[in-house]
């Protein structure tokens, strides 16, 4: 994925799950090097922002940028960033791996930010901000080409639920922080049961990403 030398240990972390530290003593968990690699990504990506889109104020930049990191932007950067998907190399306690936490959303963005922060630890911003370009270079694209674009994942929820005959989707959205920087988290039901949360900064962006986590979880379910 770095295609950069390594030290071994320092990947190992970074692929380390806490669920998986909690049943193997000793083991030293990835979230500290999430945290680092939350910033290198944000910083990276509002880069290649700033250099391509000059010409927009830093309100929209802002928008685009929260396209590009939000959780599954990042988690769709995990599966793409290695032949098979950076989940299959994920260390994970018994109970999440058998609840399908290689492909959840959450896991896979913590565990890509973190192998950033490893990177920049061993390699420094420079070389940092090569690979997020480099890795976020699709994301990248399709925010600043079409930021309202993509598919029509509430459309597809409702035609998946109807085939099945689990009735309508229902969303619910909540939202928070100041006027000017307002972010919406939509949760979607069917059957009365949570199958897909998302976030964004509109209520369309966020039932958007809500009903898309919700076609995987209905995706990979048993039918009926």
């Amino acid at each position: 994925m770095t295609g950069l030398a390594m030290d071994a240990a320092l990947v190992l972390q970074a692929l380390t799950h806490r669920s998986f530290a909690y049943e193997h003593a000793g083991q030293v968990r990835s979230e500290r090097l999430e945290f680092l690699g939350s910033a290198a990504v944000s910083l990276g990506v509002s880069d290649v922002l700033y250099s391509k889109s000059g010409h927009l104020p830093e309100g929209e930049l802002e928008k685009l940028r929260t396209a590009v990191i939000n959780m599954h932007s990042v988690a769709d950067v995990a599966r793409r960033c290695v032949p098979g998907g950076l989940g299959r190399y994920i260390r994970l306690g018994r109970g999440e791996a058998a609840t399908g936490g290689r492909d959840k959303d959450s896991i896979l963005a913590g565990a890509l930010k973190a192998i950033v922060g490893a990177v920049y630890l061993e390699h420094g911003m420079d070389t940092t901000s090569r690979l997020v370009a480099r890795l976020f270079e699709q994301a990248i694209a399709a925010a600043t080409q079409d930021p309202g674009g993509g598919p029509d994942w509430k459309t597809n929820l409702q035609e998946l639920t109807s085939s099945r005959q689990l009735g309508m989707p229902q969303y619910t959205v909540r939202d928070r922080g100041a006027q000017h920087e307002r972010r919406f988290t939509a949760t979607v039901l069917v059957g009365g049961a949570v199958v897909g949360e998302g976030e964004g900064g509109s209520k369309k962006q966020a039932q958007q990403y809500a009903a898309r986590q919700a076609c995987t979880t209905l995706g990979s379910a048993n039918p009926g």
